[in-house]
């Protein structure tokens, strides 16, 4: 897909598939006629979207659903703030649950796109036509993050470790879908959720992780130490590069 947001509302397409920017820059710095230094927000504002915000991600998510045609696929790589935050974040996830199927959501390991260490998700929904009643009705989860541990070189994600999720994704027939997680089988990794409950979470916020993190529970399950080190070296990576987006946008 095009990487502007700006509206064009004679596309429509029945499939997207797509990766937006992740990014947490959300000014712009520039000098008026003055000779002031001024700081602009980028917050995209268009008729055809649920809330104006300057976060990405919500935008190209909005995005998404108007280049849709009604009963048009979509899948949407997405960073976890997108399934937490507040304010726009719960405004755009209660309008897609309402408007959309949102049928599909995959917890990725940790670091497998953009910025090293950025917690990714592929969220799958379809567009419905305009109804009083949700769309969605029940949203399945595979959580293929907890207990595993991949990195970009020494332990890549491969197609073979996805198999799993494929199966219980059922492509032939969604609603012949079968969980692998219930209360004998707590560390099932694909369960449902149905909207009532979506939406009776706080924030509508659709970050939900049901089994035990072994790591932080027993150290002899701990990864290998240069397992440890890499990640370690990740997310202080990924922190500085959040600390060098804060500093431009406050540079004078």
């Amino acid at each position: 897909m095009a990487d502007s947001l700006a509206a064009d509302p004679g596309v429509r397409f029945d499939l997207v598939l797509t990766n937006p920017p992740f990014g947490k820059k959300s000014s712009v710095t520039f000098v008026n006629d003055e000779g002031e230094t001024k700081h602009e927000a980028q917050t995209i504002v268009r008729d055809d979207f649920w809330a104006s915000t300057s976060n990405k991600q919500l935008d190209f998510v909005q995005h998404i659903k108007t280049l849709l045609k009604i009963n048009g696929r979509a899948a949407v790589v997405v960073p976890d703030n997108v399934l937490f935050e507040g304010g726009a974040g719960e405004t755009v996830r209660r309008k897609l649950l309402h408007e959309c199927d949102v049928h599909t959501l995959l917890r990725l390991p940790t670091g497998i796109f953009y910025a090293q260490g950025v917690k990714a998700n592929v969220l799958f929904f379809d567009r419905r036509s305009a109804s009083p009643d949700p769309q969605t009705q029940t949203l399945w989860i595979y959580d293929l993050r907890t207990n595993q541990n991949f990195t970009l070189k020494e332990s890549p994600l491969k197609r073979s470790d996805l198999d799993d999720f494929v199966v219980c994704f059922h492509p032939a027939n969604r609603h012949e879908r079968e969980a692998s997680w219930s209360a004998e089988q707590s560390q099932g990794r694909w369960r449902p959720y149905t909207y009532n409950e979506l939406v009776a979470r706080d924030k509508v916020s659709l970050d939900i992780f049901w089994l035990r993190d072994e790591t932080l529970e027993d150290s002899a399950n701990l990864p290998a130490p240069e397992v440890l080190a890499a990640e370690i070296m990740e997310d202080l990576q990924a922190a500085l590069e959040q600390f060098k987006a804060i500093l431009d946008d406050v540079a004078v």
